[in-house]
């Protein structure tokens, strides 16, 4: 059962769309130095206005006295197949962390279930193939979509964290969804006081895997 089935054409086309809003550039900053975490997923990761939460984890580490530099590669409207296309330059980062955040746009466009996992299942595998370290945010979908697919999709990033043994967040946006002053309108996308939050979060996720900067 896919999005199409659960909701009309017009609802899935306007859903769709939210995923893919312009994103805000943030203000240019001075050259870091540091190991590298990559911070790869889509509009979530990329942030759509005010400031991305992968720019408000790197002042987190940074507070807390850790070297690191937080590379933001989220690019606004991306599905798992996008990702799975862009691997090799995360890759070829040699980044000490990989924070993969993706498969909301494929909910939205109603792709099946098991095709996402699998584009998830390759990433995940290429980045551990590797010896790189990563984590994965999963995200889930309104439960007008259907149970049918909902509960496969929302259930899908818990099982492949156990099945990889990596560390997860199952549900993103789990402290800031409910709050509207936290989100953007469209109710899908945080606004910057949100991804401040959604930066702490992953910033307890990811803390035990980090080494502190060297005096």
């Amino acid at each position: 059962m896919t999005l199409t089935a659960c909701r009309d054409k017009g609802e899935t086309q306007q859903a769709t769309a939210k995923f893919e809003q312009p994103v805000q550039a943030e203000q240019s900053l001075p050259k870091r130095d540091g190991p590298v975490i990559v911070a790869f997923g889509d509009s979530l990761t990329a942030g759509v206005a005010g400031k991305s939460y992968p720019a408000y984890l790197e002042d987190i580490l940074r507070q807390h006295g850790y070297n690191y530099v937080v590379e933001n590669q989220g690019v606004s409207g991306d599905t798992t197949t996008d990702g799975l296309a862009r691997i090799e330059n995360v890759i070829a980062a040699k980044p000490a962390l990989v924070i993969l955040e993706f498969g909301g746009n494929d909910g939205l466009r109603g792709v099946p279930v098991e095709s996402t996992r699998r584009n998830l299942e390759e990433m995940i595998s290429r980045i551990q193939a590797a010896k790189i370290p990563l984590v994965l945010l999963g995200i889930t979908l309104p439960p007008n979509y259907g149970p049918d697919y909902v509960k496969p999709f929302t259930a899908m990033f818990p099982e492949l964290a156990k099945k990889y043994k990596i560390a997860s967040l199952p549900f993103l946006l789990a402290h800031v969804y409910r709050d509207p002053k936290l989100m953007q309108p469209d109710g899908i996308h945080p606004n910057g006081d949100g991804n401040r939050i959604l930066a702490q979060d992953v910033f307890q996720l990811i803390s035990k895997m980090l080494k502190p900067a060297q005096r």
